[in-house]
């Protein structure tokens, strides 16, 4: 009657030593990758990227990096040294 309990609640049906005790709990647990503390343990890069562009958007947070690349794009443009778009193909080059 005890195996049967034991099967139908999850406890171990045999008799086992201390060693293949630790064994029965770790894989009792949640996984890893399941732990609460273990997924946060890294900030939301994704969320932080986007909330930053949203922030940038409303002019509320100066990203130096992004002005400089736009600011470098915008002087090309007028320079006209921007590189020509791509053509592939024999159809792209019959409809030009």
């Amino acid at each position: 009657m005890t195996r049967l309990r034991n099967r139908i609640f999850g406890d171990v049906v045999r008799k086992t030593d201390s060693s293949s005790m630790r064994t029965v709990k770790l894989f009792q647990e949640k996984p890893i990758y399941a732990k609460p503390e273990m997924m946060n343990y890294y900030p939301r890069h994704v969320d932080i990227y986007n909330f930053m562009l949203k922030l940038r958007a409303y002019g509320l947070y100066r990203d130096e990096h992004q002005d400089f690349s736009e600011e470098m794009l915008r002087l090309k443009i007028a320079r006209g040294k921007i590189k020509p778009e791509k053509k592939y193909g024999k159809k792209q080059e019959e409809n030009q």
